[in-house]
């Protein structure tokens, strides 16, 4: 694979791979940087992720601040971690106070600095000062931005517009963070962000896909909204595209028909941009030696490999999906939650159970909280019995702001009414409403069945860990009169009889190990899941391709974690020939009995 990105003339001095979860950006913006710094350069690789794997790709501990990584001169990555941004943000507006306020009034100010709304503006800080900031980071010739799945980091992107107009309008000195002083201070280098992400001498934009449908067209949805932003320089990246060395392989051979089409269907989108095509490795990309493997050819990936296979291998038992929905059934309502890394399926998966449900006579909602839904096209017609919502930001912002002002805003005069709209065209009144949306769709399984399709990890666990910030944040504005979901919302999440909590999965090592961490967080919250779902295995699929058997004896070992260690019950759902879309394929996919355990054969 021989990208003329990976030039060092061709690379501009910020790199910012985006696309949906699980396309590979993490990998590809590893491989640009180590093929960077190899040729001369220093690199700074930055994660935006709240649920960053650049330290399990890298094999290398990260933290806050560069760090470099071992073995490749010139390299150093980090990753901004919102949390801990938020405590150096509130830091440094509360630390020139001490000793000059009492100590309830430094209390007070923790409080209101203890929100989503401050986790979101620090994290927002830390990458406007990499880029907006000229002389913030001198040591570097690239800095390299491996982002969040797609619906996060366009919010990222938008902010240091949205920041800015805020400042232009606020005429009170306040919002939800705090005296502005602190945000004013950064005006310039907010405006200086704005200026560099549109500036295509300086930033270039990599849209990385995979050859699927439901990929392909979040990426062009992603391509317009950032030229929307006046993000023009952009390139597509379509990695793990399949070719099957056999064509009377028939599982090969559909793996390879599946992603053509899907590129043929998308094809006025990939011809509009320039665009490389990465090949499907055998194995994960894993530390430096892994990620050359993306610069070498098929053969060079796949003879060094050969000898891993194993002569026989017996699967553990698993869990049947049928069985899972039976149990899930038995009270006739409650939520059913789908989480997980990006990519892995958790769309899919909460469309099949939503339609068994429904099919099984039951009134079913089919909701989602990720900015970059698609439920409607996984659905792909009416199914009798459910109801189809997406949590649409813009949408419960604008009826939050009606709200407030048509409750507390009567009750007002003329300055105060003001002051009011004012705090409410804050960027932090999108992060509240879209917190009492989802609130609202858990509080809607009373009296039917919620199945929730959450978005990526990272995402998800700032929702979650949220609910007591947010109330908090409520209470300081006088907005005490809360939804009864609202208040009740952890008391919800915690009940098992109320709350199912699916975590999916690929057979692969950075699913796998952050769907592991998202479950310890969720403990620590005290919230079980209920199961865990691997998807998409190629365990007995009966393919005879070298490149696909690798792939699947590669799964054994994160099969056997997940079942062996990690879960209390496990799902395995087959490699489906066809994307899951309509009630049809759906409603199989939620009645397919898991493989028979048997030996697994070795590789041709």
């Amino acid at each position: 694979m021989n990208l003329p990105l990976f030039q060092p003339a061709n690379a501009t001095r910020f790199l910012f791979f985006t696309g949906k979860g699980g396309v590979g950006k993490t990998s590809l913006s590893c491989a640009t940087a180590l093929s960077l710094a190899e040729a001369g350069r220093r690199v700074l690789l930055v994660s935006t992720d709240p649920a960053s794997n650049l330290d399990e790709v890298l094999q290398t501990r990260l933290a806050g601040r560069p760090t470099p990584v071992p073995d490749v001169p010139g390299l150093d990555a980090m990753n901004i971690n919102p949390v801990e941004a938020a405590a150096a943000y509130r830091e440094r507006l509360i630390g020139p106070m001490r000793g000059l306020l009492p100590e309830a009034a430094l209390r007070s100010m923790a409080e209101q600095l203890s929100g989503s709304c401050t986790v979101e503006i620090a994290a927002f800080d830390e990458f406007s000062g990499l880029i907006g900031d000229a002389g913030a980071d001198t040591g570097h010739d690239h800095i390299i931005f491996d982002t969040a799945p797609t619906g996060h980091t366009l919010r990222l992107m938008s902010l240091a517009k949205a920041w800015d107009q805020f400042l232009d309008a606020n005429t009170s000195g306040t919002s939800c963070l705090g005296p502005l002083a602190g945000l004013e201070k950064q005006r310039a280098v907010y405006e200086a962000t704005v200026r560099t992400l549109a500036d295509a001498t300086l930033t270039t934009l990599l849209l990385v896909s995979r050859p699927q449908r439901t990929s392909l067209k979040e990426a062009a949805r992603t391509s317009a909204e950032l030229r929307h932003l006046g993000m023009e320089n952009q390139r597509l990246i379509i990695n793990g595209v399949f070719k099957a060395r056999d064509p009377a392989d028939k599982v090969a051979l559909a793996m390879q028909q599946r992603g053509e089409k899907a590129m043929q269907d998308a094809e006025d989108f990939i011809g509009g941009l320039p665009g490389f095509a990465v090949p499907l490795r055998a194995v994960n990309i894993l530390g430096i030696e892994g990620l050359r493997l993306l610069l070498k050819s098929e053969d060079e990936v796949m003879q060094p490999h050969r000898q891993l296979a194993s002569a026989s291998w017996q699967p553990p038992a698993f869990t049947d999906l049928a069985d899972v929905l039976k149990d899930f059934e038995q009270p006739g309502h409650g939520v059913i939650m789908t989480m997980g890394k990006g990519g892995v399926g958790k769309t899919t998966v909460a469309a099949a159970i939503a339609v068994h449900l429904a099919h099984r006579g039951h009134r079913v909602h089919l909701s989602t909280t990720d900015p970059a839904a698609h439920l409607a096209q996984t659905l792909d017609g009416w199914v009798e019995n459910l109801t189809l919502s997406r949590i649409d930001p813009a949408a419960e912002t604008a009826a939050y702001t009606q709200e407030v002002l048509c409750t507390q805003g009567a009750r007002m005069d003329e300055a105060g009414r003001a002051l009011l709209e004012e705090d409410l065209r804050s960027p932090c009144t999108e992060e509240i409403a879209v917190f009492r949306a989802f609130a609202r769709e858990v509080g809607r399984g009373k009296d039917r069945f919620v199945v929730l399709d959450t978005a990526p990890t990272g995402h998800t666990l700032l929702l979650l860990d949220a609910s007591q910030a947010y109330q908090r944040e409520l209470e300081r504005q006088a907005r005490s009169t809360q939804p009864d979901e609202v208040m009740h919302l952890l008391e919800s999440l915690r009940d098992p009889e109320y709350t199912r909590i699916l975590l999916v999965t690929l057979p692969e090592a950075t699913p796998v190990h952050e769907a592991a961490a998202l479950q310890e967080d969720l403990r620590r919250a005290r919230i079980e899941p209920y199961a865990w779902v691997i998807n998409q295995s190629l365990l007995q699929s009966g393919t005879s391709d070298p490149l696909l058997c690798l792939r699947e004896q590669n799964e054994h070992r994160y099969i056997n974690e997940v079942a062996g260690r990690l879960a209390r019950r496990t799902v395995l759902l087959p490699w489906q020939p066809e994307e899951p879309s309509g009630s049809g394929p759906l409603l199989r996919l939620a009645s397919r009995n898991p493989p028979h355990p048997q030996p697994s054969t070795s590789i041709p």
